[in-house]
Parts: C-alpha cells; sequence; structure tokens
C-alpha cells in the first residue's frame, strides 16, 4: 500500500527562515559595537583562567576578591600601558613635530669610533664622511622633510587609537563579568555546541581552548618577558623614558616586531653621544633579548597548544591590519582556532596509502 507523499508549505518554511535571518542579523546590528570587546574578553578569560584559580586559593576560596585582582592585573598589563603611550605621545606631539621641522636642530655626528671597527672600519668611516661633507646639509635636507611628515602622520593616527581604547575598557568589564560566572558560561557554551554538533561540537570547543591557551603563552609572555628584560637594559644603560621606552616595546613584541627597534635606537643614541661602553654593552644585551623569543615562544606555545610559528605571525600581522590594534590578539586565535578544528577533521580519516607504482616498470 503506498502511503502518501508529505507535503511542506514552501511558504512558510521560506517565511520561517526569512524570519530567522531578520532576527540574527537585528542581534548582529544591535550587539555590533561589543562583539571585539566580548571576543578580546573571551579570549583573555580562557587564556588566564588557571591564574584565576590560582588566586582564588589564595584569597581563601573566594571569586569575589579573586575577580577583583585579575581585573586589577588585566587594567595593568592592557589599558595603562597604551595609555601612558598614547597620553604621552599627545602631550609631546606638538614639540616633536617643530623640532623635526627646524633644520638647526640636525647635527651630523663624526662616528669617529667607526674607524676601530675591524676589516670595514675604514671603509665605512670614509662613505660616512662623504655623506655628510659640507655639514651634512645635503643629507639633513633629504632626510627632515620625511623625518616630519612621518612625526605628524604618526601624531595623526592617536586620533583612531580612541577606538582601541573603547574596545580595551569593554574588555575588562567582559572580563570581569566572565571571570565571576565563568562555570556557567563554559557549560552554556558547551551545551550549544552539543547541540549543533553532538560530541564533535564539544571536541571542538575544547580545542577552541586549546588554541587560544597557546597562542596567549606564546605571543603575550613572550612580548612581556621581552619588553621587561629590554627595559631593565634602557634603564641600567641610563636612556630616558626608559618605562615609556618599555611600554612601546612590549607594543612592538606583540606585533611581531620584535625589542630590537627600540634598543637599536637606544644603541645608536648611546654611540651618538660618545657613550660607546654603555652602547656596547646595551648593543650584546639587546641581542640577546631580541633572539629569547626563537626559544621562549616556540616553548610556551606548545605548552597550550602545537601551532606553526607562520601561523601565529600571519595571525598578528593579519588581525593588526583587518582590526587595527586589538587585531593582535584577535588575529593569531581565529587562524589557531581555525587551524585546530581543521586539522581534527582532516585526522577523521586514515592518511592517504603511498602512490602504486606502475606495473610496467616492475616488469
Amino acid at each position: 500500500m503506498n502511503q502518501p507523499h508529505k507535503r511542506y508549505d514552501l511558504a512558510r518554511l521560506m517565511f520561517g527562515i526569512l524570519f530567522i535571518a531578520i532576527l540574527i542579523l537585528a542581534c548582529f546590528w544591535v550587539i555590533q559595537p561589543f562583539i571585539l570587546g566580548f571576543a578580546w574578553a573571551g579570549m583573555v578569560v580562557i587564556a588566564t583562567w588557571p591564574l584565576l584559580l590560582r588566586v582564588q586559593k589564595l584569597t581563601w576560596g573566594r571569586r569575589a576578591p579573586a575577580v577583583i585582582i585579575m581585573t586589577l592585573l588585566l587594567v595593568l598589563l592592557f589599558v595603562l600601558p597604551f595609555s601612558l603611550v598614547i597620553n604621552s605621545i599627545v602631550d609631546n606631539s606638538g614639540t616633536l613635530v617643530n623640532w623635526l621641522s627646524k633644520p638647526e636642530n640636525w647635527h651630523i655626528p663624526t662616528l669617529t669610533w667607526i674607524e676601530n671597527i675591524p676589516m670595514v672600519g675604514d671603509g665605512l668611516l670614509a662613505t660616512w664622511q662623504s655623506m655628510t661633507a659640507d655639514g651634512g646639509k645635503k643629507l639633513v635636507a633629504s632626510v627632515q622633510p620625511y623625518a616630519g611628515a612621518s612625526a605628524t602622520w604618526f601624531v595623526s593616527q592617536v586620533a583612531h587609537v580612541g577606538r582601541f581604547m573603547l574596545h580595551g575598557t569593554l574588555m575588562v568589564v567582559f572580563s570581569a563579568i566572565l571571570y565571576s560566572k565563568g562555570e556557567a558560561v563554559a557549560t552554556g557554551i558547551r551545551h550549544f555546541a552539543l547541540r549543533l554538533a553532538a560530541e564533535r561540537g564539544e571536541s571542538a570547543v575544547i580545542l577552541a581552548g586549546q588554541a587560544i591557551r597557546g597562542v596567549a603563552l606564546g605571543v603575550v609572555v613572550t612580548a612581556l618577558v621581552q619588553a621587561l628584560l629590554g627595559g631593565i637594559g634602557l634603564a641600567v644603560a641610563g636612556i630616558h623614558y626608559a618605562t615609556l621606552l618599555t611600554v612601546l616595546m612590549f607594543i612592538c613584541c606583540l606585533a611581531q616586531i620584535g625589542p630590537s627597534l627600540i634598543l637599536g635606537a637606544a644603541v645608536i643614541w648611546l654611540y651618538w653621544t660618545g657613550d660607546n661602553t654603555w652602547g656596547t654593552a646595551l648593543l650584546v644585551w639587546g641581542c640577546l633579548v631580541t633572539s629569547l623569543d626563537n626559544v621562549l615562544r616556540p616553548m610556551l606555545i606548545r605548552m597550550g597548544a602545537d601551532l606553526p610559528l607562520l601561523l601565529i605571525l600571519s595571525g598578528v600581522i593579519g588581525g593588526l591590519l583587518a582590526f587595527g590594534m586589538i587585531g593582535l590578539f584577535i588575529g593569531p586565535v581565529v587562524l589557531a582556532v581555525s587551524y585546530r578544528l581543521m586539522t581534527a577533521w582532516i585526522n577523521e580519516v586514515p592518511q592517504p596509502l603511498p602512490a602504486i607504482p606502475d606495473v610496467s616498470e616492475e616488469i
């Protein structure tokens, strides 16, 4: 006996899907200003959750004091350094631009110490003397317009940093909420993943957490260690504004530029002012600090998740270009999570067999 085919109301299905799509877009529109801040907060909380549990043990098992301590640490680590840099740039922007715009402020050093460099010192000194002939007026005149324009452009970008500060503030607020309700939020996310893709969905959530923790350990902790060691070297060498330069170094390390930009400029300044002893000492210390990421970063990343360094570098640079300064944190996490999920999906099937050789060749 043939059973009648079940008939579907096509118009009802289409209008239902359209209503759901409109509802999703409306929700996205409403929460759009908070998405990046909340995503940043989620990554920070996931990466620092073990630290929160340790702090909670030290506070006699009470969650509220631990949340307050962790929130203050976030402010000291993320919000305060960027605020110091921005305020310093804004306060000194006029003086910097005026100084760079006046040719009389540019003085070319003799750099006679270059002659003491073995094998290449004489040639380097002769080249420098030829470039700075006639008091270096030609060199100063060619560099000064670019330096002034570069400084003006850099200062103008500070206006766009307000967006980053807004997301940083939202990150701190959302982090405090997630710290206090972390278990309930984690259970809700796992429940949603189970409803969406059963056990596979829950495994994806766990892999995502491991990837986030690996990026945080590898990128942020390495940048913090390099910046602190580099700042110690600047302070010992007697460089002015060592605290501000340390913060700039931390930002450069997060952007995967490394501490060499700040330390190299400090070394050049010491040699420029004739302090060759401290210049050489800071040069050696800078080489050690710069090479530290080749050892520390891979070790820390593998503690959280085994991720390629090229993936982290691409995520940092791509995130910076796509989302601005906040992309330094979001970019590598997005690529790391996607990489881990794709790898887990591929590994669900066995690897292909080796290619079968041509029978005619064996004969």
